[in-house]
């Protein structure tokens, strides 16, 4: 699977959710906190959406997905540190 930033509107449509329940949810730690693109721009990682609606759909609780969500921002860094 090709990994691929997503920018806001695509994530709304994945999620189904709103523009402010996303950063809701990441101020919550239930959602991954964006990425930079530049001054002005944010995204997300395509896995990482994936990941979310998945434990959603499975029924995981809040807590089991800001277990993901620690998981998930764990390993966004360890990939970028190997480069």
């Amino acid at each position: 699977m090709k990994r691929t930033i997503l920018r806001m509107p695509s994530v709304k449509s994945e999620s189904g959710l709103s523009r402010s329940t996303i950063y809701l949810r990441v101020s919550q730690g239930l959602w991954t906190k964006p990425v930079s693109l530049g001054a002005r721009a944010v995204g997300w990682p395509s896995d990482e959406v994936d990941a979310l609606n998945n434990a959603r759909i499975a029924g995981n609780t809040d807590d089991e997905i800001r277990t993901l969500v620690a998981k998930l921002e764990t390993a966004r860094k360890v990939a970028w540190q190997r480069g």
